[in-house]
């Protein structure tokens, strides 16, 4: 079973994912992806510095995260950019890692801030939207650091939630507490996930 989860930056998607994990399930992190092809590709890291500017490379060589974040969303020509140099790599590794847990009888996790954008959603046996007030996610990336301009600015990037709300089989909202979304994501599973898991075994 393929579960695609998707939603607004800062909704509480790493919460449901951690969820899902616990529930057995392999979690994949297109983020986390984008992250590891970046760091391990030097080829690309090159381009990157070339259309972004050198400062988004420390000095030891590593990717300045945030200032490619900075730069890469201070407008949609930018960020067209950045998706058309990293989402090659990163889908062709996300695929790869979808077949290989599918093989073992895995439940599997898309977590993917634009898994609508890719269209992966056609290939999800279901997709979960998460959603929170647009203040509440602002104040949440404020504290991991994400100065409010530059969340500000990915969210605006970001196809529109009624979009997301379209393209979703079911839709989290996180308004509450971290208790409170934990509770919804185990009772999405038991509704949605264990019946198929229970008719498999």
């Amino acid at each position: 079973m393929k579960i695609g989860l998707t939603g607004q930056i800062g909704a509480g998607k790493s919460t449901i994912a951690e969820v899902f994990k616990c529930k057995g399930a392999v979690v994949i992190d297109a983020d986390a992806i984008g992250k590891d092809a970046i760091r391990d590709n030097a080829v690309l890291l090159r381009r990157l510095a070339r259309r972004f500017g050198k400062d988004i490379v420390r000095a030891d060589g590593a990717l300045n995260t945030s200032r490619l974040a900075r730069a890469a969303f201070a407008s949609v020509e930018s960020t067209a950019a950045l998706n058309r140099l990293v989402h090659p790599y990163l889908l062709k590794e996300l695929h790869r890692q979808v077949r290989r847990a599918l093989k073992s009888g895995a439940v599997v996790v898309v977590d993917a801030a634009l898994l609508h954008y890719w269209g992966l959603e056609k290939q999800m046996d279901i997709t979960i939207v998460v959603t929170a007030p647009r203040e509440t996610r602002l104040r949440r990336m404020e504290k991991r650091g994400i100065p409010r301009a530059d969340s500000s600015r990915r969210d605006r990037s970001q196809l529109s939630f009624a979009e997301m709300r379209r393209r979703s089989d079911v839709v989290i909202r996180n308004s509450g507490t971290p208790r409170e979304l934990r509770q919804k994501a185990v009772a999405v599973w038991d509704r949605y996930v264990a019946p198929v898991i229970d008719t498999k075994t």
